[in-house]
């Protein structure tokens, strides 16, 4: 029985690679933005979620996945196009980050959730913005 979830299980693992790699393939670079928001929300929650039940090494994982994300966002940012709003938007990723690190040093989940609650508002008015176009 165990060899059989063994095997589910992977399979499941095989089917999300494949779906993730359709997403991307076939995103515009609106929605590209919009994967890589999610996928850091994921991140952050699944490090929440590995920080109460004491995986250090499975939280820092996570943490560190969140952190390069937040980090290709910020360099993703088009100060061309509206130097103001960019610096705004560069400061924001900034605090991000480091408030990401002290999360995992701290090993302090509300700052877990203060990220996510900044990175969620982000994605809601970058969704909203996908909206209208």
């Amino acid at each position: 029985m165990s060899m059989m979830q063994a095997g589910d299980s992977a399979g499941l693992l095989e089917y999300q690679k494949i779906k993730v790699h359709s997403d991307v393939e076939d995103a515009t670079p609106h929605r590209l933005i919009q994967l890589m928001m999610e996928r850091a929300l994921a991140k952050i929650a699944l490090a929440g979620n590995h920080m109460e039940s004491g995986n250090v090494e499975q939280k820092g994982n996570l943490i560190g996945d969140a952190i390069n994300i937040i980090s290709a966002l910020q360099q993703c940012l088009n100060h061309d196009a509206d130097e103001k709003i960019a610096a705004n938007f560069d400061a924001l990723y900034d605090y991000m980050l480091r408030r990401l690190l002290q999360a995992n040093l701290n090993n302090d989940r509300s700052i877990l959730v203060e990220v996510a609650g900044l990175l969620g508002e982000l994605k809601e008015a970058w969704d909203i913005i996908q909206d209208k176009e």
